[in-house]
């Protein structure tokens, strides 16, 4: 076996060199000639310093690969993504269209038109890139390629053709911009007007807290609850069982389960819970349509067209994950009272899990604004907002008087608010009166429900937007003669 050097003796030695310095240098100047200068050195170099210089290297380069798996696996997301996007684009544009959609068909025909342009002008700006065309753009006259000619001509069309409506869109964008800036300053300065008054909507009489008793029941009105469905077989148990146990007398009130679920499960679970709540006594009904509309308004206009709804005033409709406090009807239904052109009665959403993840946290800061905001201070300035399509109390006359249901946009509750504000009716929206619900917790649910909300205006304003002039002109000419 193989000794390790003695490094205390050598440290020692190369000691007692420094000190005796003269006497140990072999030197031809020095007297003493016969004396030799011993040297001891180690085979090995100082291990301890290349040990910590190695160790580092080895350090540096497990790092470097490191960094370099870490950009290798950034770049291969990155490709994986752009590979999914044009995946995804290219079955959605390219997927065969049935023969009665001619009009998605012809959409997705002038989208593949438009990529294919882009994609064309795109490889022209490149090659003007390289060129150095950017910095001295070429003209007609003196182009000699043919890329060089395509890309002066293409420079004046953008000059002359698309920019001055591109331009003129800009604007009309920043004009549309500033209104909406503008509407959003004076929502929130009525929204600061109503905290600092404390302005909120007074019913003429209240109903006593507490269990209505038998005898006493002259002074509750028929009130119908509307509770539509479809394939809910989560929530269906804590809505129904949230209307049946609200206070109000059992004879003045009547539950509808409007189930339009297309799955045999689902129908059967619904009807067991109906039936345990009519053997408890109360009045419960359900309702299930064979054909599906796919729309929400077809349920409930099928339920108002039965004979006994005519001995009913108003109708309370909550969606199946709602859940309304048992003084709901109570703190809602006296707002009716007295006031003979009110047609619908809003309360406010409350979430209980809002705080379930960052997707809820930000929707409850949107809709929190939304119901804070904009529907507070236009129910108490203008008595008007859009219907929310759950958790409100409207007059069965003043839906009959616009038209009732209808099956016409996937957005019926704002198309029924529309209809029956022209027709002269109000809105009052209670802010201190909270039914609370679930948010989408998942990207997939938030995506159809933003799909539902933000394409049915659209179909809205196109159908209603003739009506809306006719009435803003009868009522100005109303207003001069």
């Amino acid at each position: 076996m193989s000794r390790e050097p003695n490094y205390e003796f050598q440290e020692w030695w190369n000691k007692q060199r420094e000190k005796n310095h003269d006497f140990f240098t072999n030197d031809s100047n020095n007297a003493n000639k016969g004396f030799l200068t011993v040297e001891i050195r180690s085979l090995n170099p100082d291990l301890t310093t290349e040990k910590d210089r190695s160790r580092s290297a080895r350090q540096l380069s497990w790092i470097c690969l490191l960094r370099f798996q870490q950009l290798a696996n950034s770049l291969a997301w990155i490709t994986n993504s752009f590979l999914l996007l044009l995946r995804t684009a290219n079955r959605r544009i390219s997927a065969a269209d049935s023969p009665s959609d001619s009009s998605a068909s012809r959409l997705y025909r002038i989208i593949k038109f438009f990529l294919f342009l882009v994609v064309l002008l795109l490889c022209v700006e490149l090659v003007a890139y390289f060129k150095g065309w950017h910095f001295s753009p070429p003209s007609a006259a003196s182009a000699e390629a043919a890329v060089e000619l395509f890309y002066a001509l293409w420079l004046e069309i953008r000059a002359d053709y698309l920019a001055p409506p591109l331009q003129s869109l800009a604007n009309v964008c920043i004009v549309l911009f500033l209104i909406q800036s503008m509407d959003r300053v004076l929502l929130m300065l009525g929204c600061l007007w109503i905290k600092i008054r404390r302005i909120k909507p007074t019913a003429s009489m209240e109903y006593p807290m507490g269990r209505v008793e038998t005898g006493n029941v002259d002074d509750y009105p028929m009130v119908l609850v509307q509770i539509p469905m479809c394939n809910e077989k989560e929530v269906y148990q804590q809505s129904i069982a949230a209307v049946c146990i609200m206070d109000w007398p059992k004879e003045r009130m009547l539950v509808q389960v409007l189930d339009d679920s297309d799955e045999l499960d689902a129908q059967n679970l619904i009807q067991a819970e109906v039936q345990k709540w009519h053997q408890k006594g109360v009045h419960i009904l359900y309702r299930h349509r064979l054909i599906r509309s796919g729309y929400k308004a077809g349920n409930l206009k099928s339920a108002m067209s039965c004979d006994y709804i005519k001995n009913y005033e108003f109708v309370a409709i909550f969606d199946a994950d709602f859940q309304p406090a048992p003084d709901f009807l109570k703190k809602t239904i006296p707002h009716f009272m007295g006031n003979d052109d009110l047609a619908l009665v809003q309360a406010r959403w409350a979430f209980v899990n809002k705080d379930e993840n960052l997707l809820t946290r930000l929707q409850n800061i949107n809709l929190s604004f939304h119901f804070e905001v904009e529907q507070q201070v236009n129910g108490v300035f203008i008595n008007f907002f859009g219907f929310n399509g759950t958790a409100g109390v409207w007059r069965i006359k003043a839906l009959e008087d616009c038209g009732g249901w209808l099956e016409r946009t996937t957005v019926e509750d704002m198309d029924i608010a529309v209809r029956a504000h022209l027709c002269g009716w109000k809105f009052v929206y209670l802010n201190d009166v909270k039914c609370y619900c679930e948010l989408p917790e998942s990207y997939e649910a938030y995506k159809k429900q933003q799909y539902r909300w933000h394409s049915g205006p659209m179909q809205l304003f196109r159908l209603c937007f003739l009506d809306i002039l006719h009435s803003k002109v009868r009522k100005l000419i109303k207003t001069i003669f």
